[in-house]
């Protein structure tokens, strides 16, 4: 999984623009919101909208376990391959 969570990583820095900011600077676990990455609500919108462009997700606004799906990169991409996994049968 780590070919995704670098593609994770890659979309979230082009995404959001951030100039200052490697992939190799965002760690797995590292907490994408709050004390870690300092992201916020508009960039998990942002971040959101182009995982279903990118990887052909379906992402619920509804799901009481979003925020846990964008609490990390490897989060994210568990959820992306937990997706993929469950459309592609």
């Amino acid at each position: 999984m780590d070919g995704l969570e670098d593609r994770i990583r890659r979309l979230i820095i082009e995404t959001l623009n951030l100039e200052d900011i490697s992939a190799e600077d965002i760690g797995d676990d590292e907490p994408l919101f709050g004390e870690g990455l300092g992201l916020d609500s508009i960039d998990a919108l942002e971040i959101g909208i182009e995982i279903q462009k990118v990887f052909g997700v379906k992402i619920d606004s509804k799901d009481e376990n979003l925020a846990g799906y964008f609490s990390s990169i490897k989060e994210l991409a568990r959820f992306v391959s937990r997706q993929q996994q469950e459309h592609a049968v």
